[in-house]
């Protein structure tokens, strides 16, 4: 039937029930009370299970001891060029509008993280991390990059995540610029334990700034990347420095291929781990997926189908857009043996948000505070809770340690804390 067709059968029904509703209000009104007891019954029905009690899991689910507060700023970064997309004729800056979630209270010098968003999706994406992270101590900070949020000027285009390096960049430099009186939270940065963390196209984003031999930040002592494209990294991008990384992936990914993306990576980055939730969707890793869309069920199908209705193709690409976007052969990119387009797949059985949500607060946060906590205990016990305690605990959840076992050239770059004189014994956990 043709669209055309499709409207003139749904008019007169709208207008019978419009009517309907007026001649006869008792009927509207008991249909609404049935379509609100409904969504109640289903958002009650799709709450997240609580982790067993006494369970090492419970307790470090729990939010931390600081409250926190928010910041917003209007940021551009100047000396960087947007470029053309669509009807936007390209601009001489960056328009970087960004949020900083800090713990209120403390003084001391302050872990930072930042965290880029997926694409189509906004720096709130993250929230419910930043939040969970700033009330233990952390400072993080988010901003919507120029082309790849909804309210991108012109066509979002997936492809100016080659920039978005830069952008991380520019916001470190950005906070650790700002004087006493301009930093919203109180206490400095400590520049020794600077980490980055993103969501799709936000967590090949952080990838590349941690390891891309030209747009990689030295300043970067962890990163993050939760179910971000990666099919097209090998060995030798893996190589370009000693960061440790956790890639965290869902095996109901209908977006980046979990096949293909995350479980090459313990082959590939000797620095390198796995964290994978069965069942773990892509929006699942998102904020949005504990709002309303947690009653439809799989948020993933609800995008594809969107996606499919829209026609947006940059959703569901013939090839891979990443094959060759970020450099050569030499640089230790490669070219994939398969290619699994977004959409194409379908699953049955899916994490709900809210529990995938639960999982990715204790496995984000035990992977930052194994390197950046106070203490060498402290650092061990939080790698020891992602690595066995977790996973024994909770049975979606699997750890796979890197595969790759060499000792480190010499003249290979080192991590941030390890290139200002900081022994690695003092700066990193135990993996």
């Amino acid at each position: 039937m043709d669209v055309g067709t499709s409207s003139r059968a749904i008019e007169p029904s709208r207008r019978w029930i419009m009517k309907l509703m007026r001649r006869c209000p008792v009927v509207a009104g008991v249909t609404l009370v049935l379509a609100s007891s409904a969504i109640v019954y289903l958002w009650l029905s799709t709450s997240p299970d609580p982790f067993p009690p006494g369970s090492q899991s419970a307790a470090r689910l729990e939010a931390g001891s600081f409250s926190v507060a928010t910041a917003d700023f209007e940021w551009v970064d100047t000396e960087r060029q947007t470029p053309s997309s669509g009807d936007f004729p390209g601009a001489s800056d960056r328009s970087l509008p960004s949020t900083i979630w800090y713990p209120e209270g403390t003084s001391g010098p302050l872990p930072l993280l930042v965290y880029s968003h997926g694409f189509l999706s906004t720096r709130r994406g993250g929230a419910y991390l930043a939040r969970h992270l700033a009330s233990h101590g952390y400072v993080v900070v988010a901003a919507d990059f120029p082309l790849t949020t909804p309210r991108a000027s012109g066509t979002p285009d997936p492809r100016d995540v080659v920039n978005q390096p830069g952008d991380v960049s520019f916001l470190i430099d950005q906070i650790l610029a700002m004087g006493e009186s301009e930093r919203p939270f109180e206490g400095t940065i400590d520049t020794r334990r600077i980490g980055v963390f993103g969501l799709s196209l936000g967590g090949v984003t952080s990838t590349l700034v941690a390891f891309h031999p030209n747009w990689r930040d030295p300043r970067v002592a962890a990163a993050i990347s939760l179910a971000g494209p990666a099919d097209v990294l090998g060995v030798g991008f893996y190589d370009q420095a000693d960061v440790p990384f956790l890639m965290i992936a869902g095996t109901a990914d209908r977006i980046i291929d979990y096949k293909n993306n995350a479980l090459p990576v313990v082959e590939r980055a000797a620095t390198g781990a796995l964290l994978t939730f069965v069942g773990g969707t892509h929006l699942g890793f998102d904020d949005v997926a504990t709002g309303l869309m947690r009653i439809f069920g799989d948020p993933d199908g609800l995008v594809c189908r969107a996606a499919a209705f829209a026609g947006n193709e940059a959703l569901d690409p013939e090839e891979n857009i990443f094959d060759g976007l970020f450099g050569s052969t030499e640089q230790g990119l490669i070219e994939p043996d398969d290619f699994t387009p977004a959409c194409s797949r379908t699953f049955h059985d899916v994490l709900g948000g809210g529990r995938q949500h639960m999982l990715t607060k204790l496995a984000v946060r035990s992977f930052f505070e194994s390197h950046f906590a106070s203490d060498s205990e402290s650092r061990k016990a939080h790698a020891r809770f992602l690595t066995e305690t977790l996973p024994q605990e909770i049975a979606e959840v699997t750890y796979s340690s890197s595969r790759i076992v060499r000792p480190r050239p010499a003249d290979r770059p080192s991590s941030a804390s390890v290139s200002k004189g900081v022994s690695e014994a003092d700066s990193q956990g135990s993996w």
